[in-house]
């Protein structure tokens, strides 16, 4: 698995570079961040919806990952798509779950609709601390967590000298 995510990553330069779009969203409790200011960190979007069953199952691999590889230079932003009815439902969620990620509220989806067009739930994207977009996915199914964990976990070291 990680000769596979390896062997993705280096490949990464044949292909066209895709620079992360920047934005600002306030996170649950009003404080706003900046991707653009995370240049030199590896940075995980995970959008969500506090309706959605899939992106639940989802979120304590997401936790796990940034447990493990925070100290390593990784950030995962996790990006709430709740608009202003259910909003209310995301910072009793978050606390209630223990999540110690950033959660970032995009109640207009203006940054999904920049990364995903289709707005489908979960969406993951993957940028390199070169704030290149290096993978995206759609959906969750038990097991993607891997395969994430694995590029993630590579993304990490190959930039730990730096």
């Amino acid at each position: 698995m990680v000769a596979l995510a390896l062997w993705f990553v280096l490949s990464l330069p044949a292909r066209a570079a895709e620079a992360a779009s920047d934005f600002t969203l306030r996170d649950i409790n009003g404080n706003p961040v900046t991707l653009s200011e995370l240049k030199g960190k590896v940075v995980v979007l995970s959008f969500w919806a506090t309706w959605c069953g899939p992106c639940k199952e989802e979120m304590p691999h997401m936790q796990a990952m940034y447990g493990k590889l925070a100290e390593q230079g990784l950030v995962v932003l996790s990006i709430s798509t709740d608009d202003a009815r259910s909003a209310s439902k995301v910072k009793p969620y978050v606390m209630k779950m223990g999540y110690t990620f950033p959660v970032l509220l995009d109640r207009d989806a203006t940054v999904i609709g920049a990364y995903n067009p289709s707005k489908t739930l979960p969406y993951t994207v993957v940028i390199d601390r070169s704030q290149q977009v290096v993978h995206r996915v759609s959906g969750y199914n038990p097991g993607d967590e891997v395969a994430l964990a694995s590029l993630v976990t590579t993304l990490v070291g190959s930039g730990a000298a730096q």
